[in-house]
C-alpha cells in the first residue's frame, strides 16, 4: 500500500502532497490515456514505420502529458502557459498523425474515432486549463 507523504504548512496544518501533483490535473489524466491509446494502436503499424510515423506519433503523444506536468510546477503564469501551449502544439501534431494514419490505411474507422475523440477531449481540457490560469482561477502551486 502506497503511503501518502504529509507536510506541514506555515500554520502547522497537514498538507497532503497528493494535492501538489500534476497527476491530479484532468487534462494530464486524459493526455496520459491518449498516449496509451497511441502506443497500443501504433504497435500494429507496419514494421517499416517504426522509425518514421510510429516514432513521431509516440514522441508527440508523450510530449503532451510531459509538458502539462512540467508546466504544472512552473511558478509564473507565463511559464505555465508556455508549456501548455507546447502541449497544445504536440496535440495538433498528433491530430495530423491520426488523419494520416487513417488515410493511408494504418487504422480503421473505430480506431480513428477513439483517437479523434480522445484528442478532442484533451484539447477541450487544455483550453479550459489555460483559461483558468489566464483568469487566475487555478493556482496549483
Amino acid at each position: 500500500m502506497q503511503e501518502l507523504q504529509e507536510y506541514r504548512s506555515a500554520d502547522n496544518s497537514i498538507l497532503n502532497m497528493e494535492t501538489f501533483s500534476f497527476e491530479t490535473v484532468l487534462a494530464w489524466q486524459k493526455a496520459h490515456l491518449f498516449t496509451r491509446y497511441v502506443y497500443d494502436i501504433t504497435k500494429r503499424f507496419p514494421e517499416d514505420e517504426r522509425y518514421g510515423l510510429v516514432s513521431q506519433f509516440r514522441r508527440a503523444a508523450v510530449s503532451i502529458g510531459a509538458n502539462i506536468a512540467e508546466g504544472y510546477k512552473k511558478l509564473s503564469k507565463a511559464d505555465k502557459l508556455r508549456f501548455l501551449n507546447i502541449a497544445e502544439g504536440s496535440l495538433s501534431e498528433c491530430e495530423n498523425y491520426i488523419v494520416l494514419s487513417k488515410d493511408i490505411g494504418y487504422i480503421d474507422e473505430s480506431e480513428y474515432m477513439v483517437l479523434f475523440n480522445c484528442a478532442k477531449e484533451v484539447s477541450r481540457l487544455l483550453t479550459a486549463y489555460c483559461k483558468g490560469i489566464i483568469n487566475n482561477n487555478l493556482n496549483n502551486n
